[in-house]
């Protein structure tokens, strides 16, 4: 299993062996093969590898959105290699705030109303749903921004209401798909600097990438090719900022507001 540098704290991640084989007509294609990986909390993983080496199967197991074939996925203490869709469901709700290439927000909502959508499916009631969506609006510095549409907000500003969405729960874990992959270079900045912040306040960030200016930005890179982890480097150690991020520095986003 691979897990460098460990600090001694809680895994919230933690995959063995996971194999995950697809079935295209007669010909059966090894998505991974026996991949293993640890994931402490707090830490901030980029995990890179080009088309076809695995990595988007390994992010939807990760995600709760499919299972191994064979092998085991604990997640924050949940075997989740054993749950049904439904259970799958609630765990993807409660333990995993999602970040995507392309937002994915509601068009005709607003800020505001996009980040209670998880609280809303978590059960949390009004008052309370609309107190926590404000705070993580205010985390990542859109608190003006609340009553604006996505149509209304920059690529970057779009991104940020996504990560306040994300945090909204309290997840165990930040699953971050391409994050920067629809950014200028300024808004990239802007959202990393963002998730330096959120990480160095302790919450779990496992990102998928293929720049190597985003995986400058982690404490730990993952490669994959072929289904197999091929590379597993620790540039930060967990209980430390992560490699590019001043502890202690203004972000962007705080200078913004």
């Amino acid at each position: 299993m691979t897990g460098p540098g460990r600090a001694g704290g809680e895994w919230v991640i933690v995959v063995h062996e996971a194999v995950k084989t697809y079935s295209v007509g007669s010909v059966a294609v090894h998505a991974l093969r026996g991949v293993s990986l640890a994931v402490e909390r707090g830490d901030w993983i980029a995990i890179m590898g080009a088309s076809g080496s695995g990595k988007t199967t390994l992010m939807n197991i990760l995600g709760c959105l499919d299972i191994p074939t064979s092998g085991h996925y604990m997640l924050d203490g949940i075997d989740v290699s054993t749950l049904d869709d439904r259970e799958l469901a609630e765990v993807r709700n409660s333990k995993i705030g999602f970040v995507f290439q392309s937002f994915n927000l509601l068009a005709r909502t607003t800020a505001l109303q996009n980040v209670e959508l998880p609280l809303i499916y978590a059960g949390v009631k009004g008052r309370e749903r609309r107190r926590r969506a404000m705070l993580a609006l205010d985390a990542v510095g859109l608190s003006d921004r609340v009553e604006h549409v996505p149509s209304e907000l920059s690529g970057g500003q779009q991104q940020r209401v996504a990560v306040a969405r994300a945090i909204a729960t309290d997840p165990a874990l930040i699953l971050a798909d391409e994050p920067t992959g629809n950014l200028d270079t300024v808004s990239t900045s802007d959202v990393l600097s963002l998730f330096g912040r959120l990480n160095s306040e302790g919450r779990t960030i496992v990102m998928i990438t293929h720049e190597p200016e985003v995986t400058d930005h982690a404490k730990r890179v993952v490669r994959l090719r072929d289904g197999m982890v091929i590379e597993d480097r620790r540039q930060a150690p967990v209980s430390g900022p992560p490699p590019l991020y001043a502890a202690g520095a203004p972000s962007s986003v705080a200078a913004a507001r």
